[in-house]
């Protein structure tokens, strides 16, 4: 049976995360609060802002950039996207 969260980003009860997503206070948090769905659609849209930005992993400034979109997405903030990017076609 699947444990449910309050999910911050869609305000309704829906299936957690079956365990944090990385260690620490913020994975617990991120656990505690944040949806399956929702992390799924972070993942999404974090790796197009990776692709479409060319953002290096490697670099202090470009990890701090997408830890800060992680929480403005979570929060029905307004966060950055790609300019002109186009979702394909499913």
């Amino acid at each position: 049976m699947s444990r449910t969260v309050f999910c911050r980003k869609y305000r309704e009860d829906l299936p957690g995360l079956e365990q944090p997503p990385f260690p620490g206070p913020k994975g617990q948090e991120i656990f505690d609060t944040v949806s399956q769905r929702a992390w799924d659609a972070w993942l999404a849209h974090q790796t197009m802002l990776i692709n479409e930005k060319r953002l290096n992993l490697m670099d202090l400034t470009a990890r701090t950039y997408l830890n800060e979109q992680r929480d403005k997405f979570f929060a029905g903030a307004e966060h950055d996207s790609a300019e002109g990017y186009v979702p394909p076609s499913r």
